[in-house]
């Protein structure tokens, strides 16, 4: 599975390349975040979602920053 990354000099990039960017946090998460899309704002990520341990929801954080090189603004994925 290759590395996605967003270019930090582009403030709204296609809609196809976050529909990559979730589709390769959710293969690295193996289904354990249900909903689960990504949002960017200012160069940042807001993760929203829902898991079922708190586990799942910080594996979410980190496979995001990696596959994207951005920094995560928000973790706004239900933990029920």
């Amino acid at each position: 599975m290759k590395t996605w990354r967003l270019e930090l000099g582009v403030d709204s990039p296609p809609a196809d390349d976050l529909a990559e960017l979730e589709a390769t946090i959710q293969y690295r998460l193996s289904g354990r975040v249900s909903d689960f899309h990504v949002r960017l704002v200012d160069r940042t990520l807001v993760l929203c979602g829902r898991a079922r341990t708190y586990y799942a929801k910080q594996l979410a954080q980190h496979a995001a920053m990696d596959a994207s090189g951005l920094p995560v603004l928000a973790n706004e994925i239900v933990v029920a």
